[in-house]
């Protein structure tokens, strides 16, 4: 019997050989051809990356899936936007994605599309419920294997972007599935690229493979600097989420990656609403109202995103954790390497350094992603209670996700993480001393309740 605590918020994840193992993704898959078949659907694209435990457990998906009457495409070891855009080229209707994105080595996953958009939250819980009552669709699939998706993505995007100059630019794959696509693409638009950590390994020998945390930018850092390349752009695990450097080494916050695009794309398409998560800075939604655009506020989490971008017809959006959902030119989902190519065409249009892109704004003084432990079963509880502090105090507080409170001179947050069992902190302010006075307030409440 499957572990239910592997159907998170947003996808399947846990440790191989504990949480999850062949046996468990033999019944993912007749979860998943069931729940599909009962839409009247019948097709999966199924991709996976390169971790060691991926070609088994893929295979036990592919087995279980056939026996409920589903057809499933291999398309092989891929980067998860490839898999996203094989449902698309392929005209599935569904995919899987094996992988655990930028967990460390030991964990595996799977993450499920109803066409381009993700099955998460309840319609997860709805395969899960499938797999606990054994209530499966019976049925012959056929297995085929396609070998053309990963030349014809690389294509598609070299006949999107438009370079004016060539750029100088060093690419940290960090072992992970971006490294065989995004170099090759830069190298073909004509840029000078240098390949660091390009080659897939899924025990992620050099750097845990998540470009948002800083000390996982080192090294990337530091060649920028020695080479006097223009920036370097980080891949996580899958290639869904991008960090970048700039030309002093200096690391830009997801919030930052998304106001330098969201400049770019509002010059083009002004008066469209732009959507970014409740952990971004202030600075990003006043850029966007100020460069005329219409910013909107929403629930962290890629597949709420892209759910909330198809609902109201958005064409731009993205995350403080380095997604970046464009519709604009693209597909809608949220892809590291085309996001990667869009900067580039940016940095190609100036020969201003990217250190400077930003510098008109107010300096806000800010913290990155702060984690405090909570239990699972209590953290949401503790959530509610520091936002219904805070309101019955007056202050300003918008609980679209968690409590995101508002000062005349800086913001706090604290939100339950969908996947893991802590709460998720960030704060911001004019002043050093008035950030720090912010968490204290934050989180002396939260003591009281944790």
């Amino acid at each position: 019997m499957i572990k239910a605590q592997v159907f998170r918020q947003y996808d399947i994840r846990g440790i191989v050989g504990e949480e999850l193992n062949e046996e468990s993704y033999y019944l993912i898959g007749k979860g998943v051809g069931s729940y599909l078949r009962r839409k009247g659907l019948t097709t999966i694209a199924l991709g996976g990356d390169a971790r060691l435990t991926t070609p088994d457990l893929k295979a036990a998906f592919v087995k279980g899936a056939l026996e409920t009457g589903c057809d499933v495409t291999d398309i092989g070891i891929v980067a998860t936007p490839v898999l996203y855009f094989s449902i698309w080229k392929l005209k599935m209707d569904g995919g899987a994605m094996i992988t655990a994105s930028h967990n460390p080595s030991q964990y595996n996953g799977c993450k499920l599309n109803l066409g381009l958009g993700s099955v998460y939250a309840e319609e997860l819980q709805k395969v899960l419920r499938i797999i606990q009552a054994e209530d499966f669709v019976t049925g012959e699939g056929h297995y085929s294997k396609d070998d053309t998706i990963n030349d014809a993505y690389i294509e598609y995007i070299i006949q999107n972007i438009h370079l004016e100059r060539p750029v100088k630019v060093i690419v940290d794959g960090g072992n992970g599935m971006g490294g065989p696509y995004l170099p090759e693409i830069l190298l073909r638009l004509g840029c000078e690229v240098i390949e660091m950590y390009c080659d897939p390994d899924g025990n992620f020998p050099n750097h845990h493979p998540d470009p948002t945390v800083e000390k996982n930018m080192t090294d990337l850092s530091r060649a920028v600097v020695a080479a006097e390349y223009e920036l370097g752009i980080g891949l996580d695990g899958d290639a869904d989420r991008i960090g970048v450097v700039d030309e002093k080494g200096k690391m830009l916050f997801g919030d930052q990656i998304l106001n330098i695009l969201a400049r770019d794309y509002l010059k083009k398409n002004p008066g469209k609403t732009v959507i970014a998560d409740v952990k971004c800075s202030k600075n990003l939604f006043d850029d966007i109202r100020k460069h005329g655009g219409v910013p909107m506020m929403y629930k962290t989490g890629h597949a709420n995103i892209k759910m909330k971008m198809k609902e109201i017809g958005v064409e731009f959006a993205g995350e403080m954790s380095g997604h970046v959902f464009m519709a604009d030119r693209y597909l809608g989902f949220d892809d590291a390497i085309y996001a990667g190519c869009r900067m580039i065409e940016i940095v190609s249009q100036t020969d201003a350094p990217v250190s400077t892109y930003l510098a008109d704004q107010p300096r806000m003084y800010n913290t990155p992603e702060l984690h405090i432990k909570c239990a699972d079963e209590r953290k949401f509880d503790v959530v509610a209670k520091v936002c219904a502090e805070f309101k019955a105090e007056g202050y300003d507080v918008n609980d679209i996700d968690g409590a995101r409170i508002t000062f005349s001179d800086g913001w706090g947050l604290v939100r339950a993480s969908n996947t893991t069992p802590v709460l998720v902190t960030r704060y911001e302010a004019e002043s050093e001393a008035r950030m720090n006075e912010i968490r204290e307030l934050i989180e002396g409440k939260i003591d009281k309740y944790i």
